[in-house]
């Protein structure tokens, strides 16, 4: 079976692209949605991060902490924001790699009916960037470090828990 390396899933947030973005280009806020990440050591403030913006993600799996090191790579405003992974290590990112690129779009879209205000279709990309390792050692490290799965299909259920979290949160903040 080929491996997959990228997957996406996208879903409908009653909240204008602008306010989304603003909530999402702050790589220290992404543990309030995602299941695994607990949010991110930044250089300079929580505002949103610019182009070049290296930071240090803290994240988890049921008892294993790990950190990452990441570099912004698109931060448009109303419109996109990724970064790519580039270090990872247990209490400091030593090992440097391509592990994986995260993206995020943001496109206004009629809302649903009987609600108010622009609403924005938020699609979550997650590429592995792992292209060098060989197919069977992937397969191996992916079922270990995901429980018997491959990466790809366990991004797939974080990325619905981190988009259904996010959508949860800011329509909760936009109703208000």
């Amino acid at each position: 079976m080929a491996r997959t390396f990228t997957v996406s899933r996208s879903i409908l947030v009653q909240a204008p692209p602008s306010t989304v973005y603003e909530q999402v280009s702050r790589p220290g806020q992404m543990g309030r949605w995602s299941p695994e990440n607990l949010g991110a050591n930044l250089p300079d403030g929580d505002g949103p991060a610019p182009v070049g913006l290296v930071f240090e993600g803290r994240n988890k799996r049921g008892m294993f902490r790990w950190t990452t090191r990441c570099t912004v790579t698109a931060a448009e405003p109303g419109s996109r924001f990724a970064f790519r992974v580039h270090a990872i290590g247990l209490k400091r990112p030593r090992l440097r790699a391509p592990i994986a690129t995260w993206e995020y779009r943001f496109k206004e879209v009629e809302g649903e009916a009987g609600a108010s205000g622009p609403a924005t279709r938020v699609t979550e990309t997650w590429t592995d960037d792992r292209r060098t390792w060989p197919d069977f050692v992937a397969a191996v490290f992916d079922r270990v470090a995901t429980g018997g799965r491959t990466f790809a299909a366990f991004q797939v259920g974080n990325i619905d828990r981190t988009l259904r979290n996010l959508k949860r949160e800011l329509e909760g903040v936009s109703s208000r």
